[in-house]
């Protein structure tokens, strides 16, 4: 899957699924985000290692990466992690990360639009966010886009330096999902270039 696609800027991006080969630009792209915007990251992403197991992962088939590309150099992230039986099989989670310098240009968006075709593909009814309390602008953005919170779990995870933080679940229907995103690109001046 590739699709270059033009942000609101007029810039144009390539989306595209994570390779093996993208280990050192995923590092690059991690490191260089400041630091409050790692603070709430399950994982220490800055070490090769987790770098590397994050692309494994991709080959059982439970997780899908993409990023976007410009010039070679990874400027967002996203994940669709889905559960291959049992009680959660028609259930995804999706996780998104844009460097600073692409965020309110629609590239997030665009991203998740792009997740959510993953997620109908494998025939997910349902998808789940899960973010740290002070992410209150990430609440709003998923609040927008037809997210519900669900639960909120008191001092429940510990951000990257360690302090305890409430654990926020908001999950919405994809078909409910889609039609927003859908409505929204419509009403938009974004475009795929092919």
């Amino acid at each position: 899957m590739e699709k270059k696609v033009r942000l609101k800027d007029g810039s144009e991006i390539l989306i595209r699924e994570m390779r093996k080969d993208d280990v050192d630009r995923s590092l690059d792209f991690f490191q260089a985000l400041p630091e409050e915007d790692r603070a709430f990251l399950r994982q220490s992403v800055i070490d090769r290692e987790i770098a590397e197991q994050r692309i494994q992962a991709m080959e059982s088939g439970s997780v899908m990466r993409l990023v976007a590309v410009v010039e070679e150099q990874i400027v967002a992230d996203g994940a669709l992690e889905l559960e291959a039986q049992g009680w959660k099989e028609h259930v995804g989670e999706i996780r998104l990360i844009v460097a600073r310098s692409f965020q309110r240009k629609g590239l997030g968006t665009l991203m998740a639009r792009e997740l959510y075709i993953l997620a109908n593909k494998k025939k997910v009814e349902e998808i789940v966010v899960k973010i740290m309390g002070p992410q209150v602008g990430v609440q709003n953005i998923f609040e927008r886009l037809g997210f519900h919170k669900e639960a909120q779990f008191h001092d429940y995870v510990k951000d990257i330096s360690g302090t305890k933080q409430d654990l926020i679940v908001m999950r919405c229907k994809l078909e409910e999902l889609w039609q927003k995103l859908e409505n929204h690109l419509a009403h938009s001046d974004w475009q795929r270039t092919r």
